[in-house]
């Protein structure tokens, strides 16, 4: 077995752990990974984290990408859904407000000709879905009929006027509201967004004021995947249950979630 003291040999440790993981180094010199670790320290060498030895292991084909070139099933898929999920329903106030903050820094800094094809885009959407609902809508209100609940889409006459709810469940005496971009960025302009957030804040009232919860989904993705579907229904379906356990007490009535 080599002498670890030696320094010759401390130092090809030290220029090996450049591309070579401590597992590599010690089935070299008969030893543990342990004892490969110590001596690196001792030489004044940061060790890498985790994500970095992965992100090494994959570089130089030590190991398999573990979903790059295979597809997965779709119970893998919806643990994968569930998984973000929880992680998202878990994460402190300050996290989710952090990220909606970036994601209006992000508008504020996109080049000008970037806004105008998204506003494009988005005004080609927003005329197709009034006529025939959102692609998310649609996804979630098939999904609620295909599991038995029952749901109108694009509701009127819930409240005076003519205001309309993407989803209604009468059981459950919820209101579903799925918001785009336009709901919460100066998509159409600073002008045209206080206009939509004073409505949608008028039609909450209304609605709240009749006795009825709201469900209102921030909706963030860019394109409506399977795994965006899947958090979708998962986000809605657990607030569901949760009105259908115990309708919620004044105040706790509108509630609110985000999809990306």
């Amino acid at each position: 077995m080599p002498d670890l003291n030696n320094e010759e040999v401390r130092k090809d440790i030290v220029k090996m752990y450049k591309t070579k993981s401590t597992y590599n180094i010690a089935e070299k010199y008969d030893t543990y990974a342990g004892k490969i670790r110590k001596i690196l320290l001792e030489e004044g060498q940061k060790l890498r984290t985790k994500k970095q030895a992965q992100k090494l292991a994959l570089k130089t084909g030590v190991s398999e990408h573990p979903t790059e070139g295979k597809t997965r099933s779709e119970e893998t898929k919806r643990k994968i859904s569930i998984g973000r999920y929880k992680a998202w329903k878990e994460m402190p106030a300050e996290e989710r407000a952090e990220f909606c903050k970036k994601a209006a820094e992000r508008w504020k800094a996109m080049p000008f000709h970037k806004k105008i094809e998204m506003q494009r885009l988005a005004g080609s959407a927003l005329h197709k879905s009034s006529i025939e609902g959102s692609k998310a809508e649609k996804s979630l209100y098939d999904d609620l009929i295909e599991d038995g609940y029952n749901v109108v889409m694009h509701h009127q006459g819930l409240v005076e006027g003519k205001y309309e709810v993407d989803l209604y469940l009468p059981d459950f005496l919820t209101a579903i509201e799925i918001d785009g971009p336009q709901h919460f960025l100066p998509v159409f302009g600073e002008e045209s967004l206080q206009k939509t957030i004073s409505y949608d804040s008028t039609k909450n009232g209304m609605i709240l004021d009749k006795g009825f919860a709201i469900i209102r989904v921030k909706y963030l993705a860019n394109k409506i995947s399977e795994r965006v579907k899947r958090d979708l229904y998962d986000e809605v379906i657990y607030q569901i249950n949760k009105i259908g356990n115990e309708f919620p007490k004044e105040g706790d009535r509108l509630i609110e979630v985000t999809v990306e």
